[in-house]
C-alpha cells in the first residue's frame, strides 16, 4: 500500500514539475512576427481523464500550432496558474485564483499525457494560411506576460472554454457550433456527475455537497463546452463561413495521437455503503438507550458537533467566498451551523427546553426533506439520505426520549 501511495505521490510531483519545465524552456524562446508557411497547421487538442485521479477526471484541451518551414511545434495551454502569485492560497480558497496561458513543446507536452495513459486526438482545423494566421497571431498575444492570466471559474470560463473562445474572438460571426447533436438539457451537476459517479464516489459526494442551486440550472448546449470532450464535439459539428458565404466543417481531419488502455479504478466502499452501516450502527445505538434508558450523549455530540462544522463549511463557501457555484446551498438544512452549538449543550447536561424544542424542530425540518427530496429545486446526493435519516432518529430521541426529559 505504501509502494502504491509513494509511486502516485511521485507521479504526481514529477507531471507538475515537467510542466514547469517544458514551459520554461518554450517561453524562453522568442517567436516576434513569424509568417506561418502554407505547411502550417491549427488543431485543437483534446487529452483525455486520468481515471485514476479526481483532479483530471474530466480531461484537458490545448492549441496546437504546428509548422515544419518555421520548425513551431506548440502547444498552448489555458489550465496553468503560478503559485507564486499574491495570496496564492486565500486566493484558491476565495474563488479568485488566476490561471493563465502557458506556451509548451507539443512534443513534450505530449510525452507526458502518453506516460500517464491519457489519450490524446488531434482536430486538425480546415482555415486558410490568413486564417491560420490570424489564430496564431492572437495566440501570441495572448500569451504575453500582461495578457495571459484571467479569472478562472470551474464551469464557465475554464481552460476548455477559452480554447472556444480564441475561434470565437478570431473570427466572430464566421464561426457556428450546430449543437443540433445534443439531445439533452443537463446541468453542471449532472454532467459533472458523468465523470465522477462509479469512478470517484467520494469525489462526487464532495462536489455535489458544495455545489449549490445555481448548479442546478439547465445548461444551453453551448455551454457544455465547459468539459473538454465537449469541446471535441463541439468543433467536430461547428462551421466555418467562407467569403462567398458558403459554410465548410471547422475540422479537416480527425487523428488519433495515443490511444489510453482502460483501467480499473471503482471502489466498493462508496459513500452510501458507509452511510448506511452508520445509520444501522445509529439505530442500534439508539435501541440500546431506549432499554438502557440512558442518553448516548457523546454519539449526539459528535453527530451534530461534526453536522454543524459541515454547515459553517458551507455558509462560508456561500458568503465569504467568490464561489458562485455554492451560493444557496440546500444542504444546509440538514447540516445546519447551529448544530454545533447545540451539540456542546447536549453535553452540558442541560434540561433547557430550548434544547428539546430544538430537537423536535430539527426532526421535523429532516422529514420534510425527505418527504420533498425528489422536488426540491437543487438536486441532493442520494448518499445522503441514511445521514439525513440518522439526525432524524437521533433528533428524535433528544426531543422525544425519556433519559432527555428526565
Amino acid at each position: 500500500m505504501w509502494h502504491s501511495y509513494i509511486n502516485n505521490f511521485l507521479k504526481k510531483a514529477s507531471f507538475s514539475l515537467y510542466l514547469v519545465f517544458i514551459h520554461a524552456i518554450v517561453n524562453g524562446q522568442e517567436t516576434p512576427n513569424i509568417r506561418l508557411s502554407d505547411r502550417s497547421q491549427i488543431s485543437v487538442i483534446t487529452m483525455g481523464p486520468d481515471q485514476r485521479e479526481l483532479y483530471a477526471a474530466f480531461g484537458h484541451n490545448a492549441i496546437r500550432v504546428y509548422d515544419p518551414v518555421n520548425g513551431i511545434d506548440l502547444a498552448y495551454n489555458y489550465g496553468t496558474f503560478d503559485f507564486d502569485q499574491p495570496n496564492f492560497y486565500l486566493s484558491f480558497a476565495r474563488g479568485d485564483l488566476l490561471y493563465k496561458l502557458s506556451v509548451y513543446d507539443y512534443n513534450q507536452l505530449k510525452r507526458v499525457y502518453v506516460f500517464y495513459n491519457r489519450f490524446i486526438h488531434e482536430q486538425v482545423l480546415d482555415l486558410d494560411p490568413g486564417q491560420r494566421q490570424r489564430v496564431f497571431d492572437y495566440l501570441e498575444q495572448n500569451a504575453r506576460p500582461e495578457n495571459a492570466s484571467y479569472n478562472y471559474d470551474y464551469f464557465y470560463d475554464n481552460c476548455a472554454t477559452r480554447i472556444r473562445d480564441v475561434f470565437v474572438d478570431v473570427f466572430e460571426d464566421s464561426i457556428r457550433f450546430d449543437d443540433s447533436y445534443i439531445h439533452t438539457q443537463k446541468t453542471v451537476r449532472e454532467l459533472t456527475d458523468l465523470y465522477l459517479h462509479g469512478k470517484f464516489p467520494w469525489g462526487d459526494l464532495g462536489i455535489d455537497f458544495c455545489l449549490g442551486m445555481p448548479m442546478d440550472k439547465p445548461l444551453s448546449p453551448y455551454e457544455y463546452m465547459y468539459i473538454p470532450d465537449y469541446i471535441e464535439s463541439g468543433f467536430k459539428y461547428a462551421w466555418l463561413t467562407r467569403p462567398d458565404g458558403s459554410e465548410i466543417p471547422v475540422v479537416k481531419t480527425h487523428n488519433i495521437e495515443f490511444k489510453s488502455t482502460p483501467t480499473q479504478s471503482k471502489t466498493i466502499i462508496t459513500p452510501l455503503l458507509v452511510f448506511t452501516l452508520l445509520l444501522v450502527t445509529g439505530i442500534s445505538i439508539t435501541w440500546v438507550n431506549r432499554v438502557k434508558q440512558t442518553k448516548g450523549k457523546y454519539i449526539d455530540f459528535g453527530l451534530f458537533f461534526f453536522t454543524g462544522f459541515l454547515g459553517i463549511f458551507l455558509t462560508l463557501l456561500w458568503f465569504a467566498t467568490d464561489h458562485v457555484a455554492a451560493a444557496r446551498n440546500l444542504n444546509i438544512l440538514w447540516a445546519f451551523p447551529a448544530h454545533i452549538v447545540m451539540a456542546f449543550l447536549i453535553l452540558r447536561d442541560n434540561k433547557h427546553p430550548f434544547i428539546i424544542y430544538y430537537f423536535r424542530a430539527t426532526v421535523m425540518v429532516m422529514v420534510l426533506l425527505l418527504i420533498s427530496w425528489k422536488w426540491l429545486p437543487q438536486m441532493l446526493h442520494f448518499s445522503l439520505i441514511p445521514v439525513i435519516m440518522l439526525i432524524t432518529l437521533r433528533a428524535a430521541w433528544i426531543g422525544w426520549g425519556n433519559a432527555y426529559n428526565k
